[in-house]
């Protein structure tokens, strides 16, 4: 019987880079619960990435909402001893070395240390709702990890998640993975297109997952048999709600000084936040753009953070005693705070329109707003204003806070092949049906030099070139393949080693080129060298739902190789 059939609760685990959330559901009847009982908070559908620890970072001693935010204590200066660890998602992916934040311990610590917590609050909700079922052999987790991220990054992911006690073994099959985009919309096609009476092969749609730290958009064209195509490239960019967090301090640094924030930052960290997390409760999150709603925000110092008041100079002293510590924030100010934040969304999205609705059966019938930054009723409001003559139907599904932790459940529902189950839960049948893919990938050959070839690069009679077997922007289906027939290139070989390699081009000759990056390697033996260089192979890339499989066939005695690519994590 296939390990899927023995899985009996589903969790889809939200692994955000500013909060995140999980979702449980029992494969009997399809109902979903979304964790709301977190440490600190209750009612609230996820919580702050972050992680305390002690003096030396060692031990956890808080994480989620208590580690970021500490309302200031009158009595106590509450002034920082360990600084709180967070956004350290960030060290996974593309995003260059000087613009990952710096962490006072490894972050694979971080994650594995934050995945731990998390996890056990996992377990306590199933083995509380569903009493006796066995957490390591009758659970599936699923983790959501974004488009970019490479075989690699998703290799570490498992890594911290085995090390956190989620999986028994490193390997195991019960933690899979699938991508941000990829459960936005298995949730809106689930919980929007028969809403929106879109729910017909054909429905071209697309998601906009608006979190705090960044903003994703996929556009997906559903298929017969409830199946999901994709119809252009993903894109993404850093301009999540967190980011007019940042223009709120960039204001309060003409108001009060830089070294007033920096002083407030370096030596009362939580309480910066907890001003933060105030100024988004009672100014961010009711802005809605139209000014006849509007009440002015009044930051209140003495009360939200009176340490700053020790930082400031003579001069802002003076004033702001004038003004009994008080900051007025008016129409303007905040709107000034959104629009260069809104302005990039709204560029993003006209950008994946202008790919989407190159031919009239591709064009976009519907939007959906999902993640916690789609809940602005001003980005909505833009975004209708902008888009609402090219798109029919924009919309906000239901709970869209947790649409990727559902949409990660609804995955691994679809995953099992119990026809029982299933039959029960019809609906579920889906499977993610194509994909298009984010990088080239290819293999390293050695064919003859000849004239014409960089004389720089002739190695003994050869150059070393980058074949390309799948190229980027292709359209592919789950477990396609790509092949390639290989010829050893010495008559006296014993073996080939195939060595992997993938590139965010379009093409790319050589495998030392700049931004081209090693994935695996396939080592096989090469018996019958009486045969010389006569002697052919198979290889074959295969894209599976998350995963890449090498495999290599000798067509002479028809012996079978295959990876899942051997990983430098």
């Amino acid at each position: 019987m296939s390990w899927r059939n023995d899985i009996r609760v589903v969790v889809g685990l939200d692994f955000g880079t500013t909060y995140s959330g999980f979702t449980c559901a029992h494969v009997s009847d399809g109902n979903f619960v979304t964790n709301d009982q977190w440490p600190g908070e209750l009612g609230q559908l996820k919580t702050n990435t972050v992680v305390q620890y002690d003096e030396q970072y060692e031990n956890i001693e808080s994480w989620g909402y208590p580690a970021l935010s500490k309302r200031p204590n009158k009595k106590k200066k509450n002034k920082n001893g360990s600084r709180p660890v967070e956004l350290f998602k960030l060290h996974l992916g593309k995003l260059l070395d000087n613009l990952k934040p710096e962490l006072p311990v490894d972050y694979k610590k971080a994650i594995t240390d934050y995945l731990r917590e998390i996890g056990g609050l996992i377990k306590e909700t199933v083995s509380t709702a569903w009493s006796g079922i066995d957490f390591f052999e009758k659970v599936l987790i699923v983790i959501t990890v974004p488009a970019e991220y490479s075989e690699k990054d998703k290799g570490i992911m498992r890594e911290c998640a085995y090390n956190a006690g989620l999986i028994k073994e490193r390997h195991s099959e019960k933690l899979q993975f699938t991508t941000e985009p990829e459960a936005a919309a298995i949730y809106c096609m689930e919980n929007s297109l028969e809403v929106n009476d879109l729910n017909t092969p054909g429905t071209t749609f697309m998601i906009v997952d608006c979190g705090g730290g960044t903003v994703d958009l996929t556009t997906r064209k559903l298929l017969e048999d409830k199946q999901l195509g994709e119809v252009t490239e993903r894109a993404g960019d850093f301009c999540g709600s967190t980011f007019i967090d940042k223009e709120f301090l960039k204001a309060l640094r003409k108001i009060l000084g830089d070294r007033a924030i920096n002083l407030l930052e370096n030596n009362h960290y939580g309480q910066m936040q907890y001003m933060i997390q105030e100024f988004s409760r009672q100014a961010k999150l009711p802005f809605t753009g139209n000014k006849s709603e509007f009440t002015n925000y009044e930051l209140d110092l003495e009360d939200i953070v009176p340490v700053v008041m020790e930082y400031v100079t003579e001069d802002v002293q003076d004033k702001m005693e004038d003004d009994d510590w008080l900051i007025v924030f008016e129409y303007e100010d905040i709107k000034s705070m959104f629009d260069p934040i809104v302005k990039r969304i709204i560029e993003m999205i006209q950008a994946q329109l202008k790919n989407t609705n190159k031919t009239r059966e591709n064009k976009c019938s519907a939007m959906f707003l999902v993640g916690g930054f789609s809940q602005s009723k001003y980005l909505q409001k833009r975004i209708k204003e902008e888009f609402q003559q090219q798109v029919e139907n924009i919309s906000v599904p239901i709970y869209p806070i947790a649409a990727i932790s559902r949409g990660a459940a609804l995955y691994g529902l679809s995953m099992r092949n119990s026809a029982t189950d299933l039959d029960r839960m019809s609906s579920l049948k889906f499977v993610i049906n194509e994909r298009v893919l984010k990088y080239t990938y290819g293999i390293k050959i050695s064919p003859e030099w000849k004239d014409g070839d960089p004389i720089e690069r002739r190695d003994n009679g050869r150059i070393h070139k980058f074949d390309i077997m799948a190229q980027r922007g292709t359209v592919v289906k789950p477990n396609q393949e790509f092949k390639s027939y290989i010829m050893p290139v010495y008559p006296h070989q014993v073996a080939i080693n195939f060595l992997i390699y993938y590139t965010t081009k379009y093409n790319a000759q050589y495998c030392d080129e700049d931004e081209v990056e090693f994935l695996g390697n396939l080592l096989i033996s090469l018996p019958d060298v009486h045969l010389g260089t006569n002697r052919p192979v198979l290889f074959a890339l295969t894209f599976g739902r998350m995963e890449i499989t090498a495999t290599a066939k000798n067509k002479l005695n028809g012996q079978n190789y295959q990876t899942t690519l051997k990983l430098d994590i």
